[in-house]
């Protein structure tokens, strides 16, 4: 099978690999109703939002084939109880999360607590029973501690290897999707995600062999709209 020429991709086709994000403090009922309408007006790949609007957002996408999805653990990862983690992502599935991301004990991996890093993890993926999108901070890391974060990532069950949690952390690299791509078995994919606010952008990450890309930006992306005052997380 032919690799997809992702550089010739109308707006149309290329609106999939994108997961429309929207996680900012403040959102209101009307805008995240209005973010959930423009991921099917556009044809995005997900609808990200805030755990407290999940279930909003699934009663407005009732009907379509969009996925939910959410994060938790989240903007700062590694702040929330294994126990806690778990129980939030049981509960977003509840409401109607069909995708989640999760941060993870990026402190536990530096101090070498490798079963407690994998188990956390674990006990999301068994929790929710949905595809876990585990939000590595790559940058963060050290060569061997990235090739344990992906290890023990696996071992624990996810189903998506992500570089990190947001631009605070890095813009979104054609490295480091090369390099979790490269050590993805079959059925495991990777989501990039930070900083990401231009078409090329998506182009490239998607040829370094990510699965989707993560931003806030999307329609400026797929209407060619993007400047260089165009923010994205």
């Amino acid at each position: 099978m032919s690799k997809t020429d992702f550089a010739s991709l109308s707006s149309r086709e290329l609106a999939p690999y994108i997961q429309h994000t929207k996680i900012s403090v403040g959102i209101t009922r009307d805008e995240i109703i209005a973010h959930a309408q423009e991921t099917v007006e556009y044809g995005f790949g997900a609808a990200m939002v805030p755990g407290p609007w999940v279930k909003t957002v699934a009663d407005t996408l009732k009907g379509t084939e969009v996925p939910v999805a959410t994060a938790l653990d989240f903007p700062t990862v590694g702040v929330t109880s294994s126990a806690g983690k778990a129980a939030e992502a049981a509960e977003l599935v509840r409401l109607g999360a069909d995708q989640i991301d999760i941060g993870v004990q990026i402190g536990w991996l530096k101090s070498g607590d490798f079963d407690a890093f994998r188990d956390d993890i674990a006990g999301v993926v068994k929790a929710a029973g949905v595809p876990i999108k585990v939000m590595l901070e790559l940058p963060l890391l050290t060569e061997d501690e990235k090739t344990a974060a992906v290890e023990l990532s696996l071992e624990a069950g996810v189903s998506y290897l992500k570089n990190a949690s947001s631009g605070a952390i890095e813009t979104a690299s054609p490295g480091n999707i090369r390099y979790l791509a490269e050590r993805s078995p079959v059925g495991v994919l990777v989501k990039a995600s930070g900083g990401i606010k231009s078409r090329a952008q998506v182009i490239e990450l998607l040829q370094a062999g990510a699965a989707c890309a993560g931003t806030s930006a999307g329609i400026e992306i797929i209407t060619d709209t993007a400047s260089s005052e165009t923010a994205s997380y």
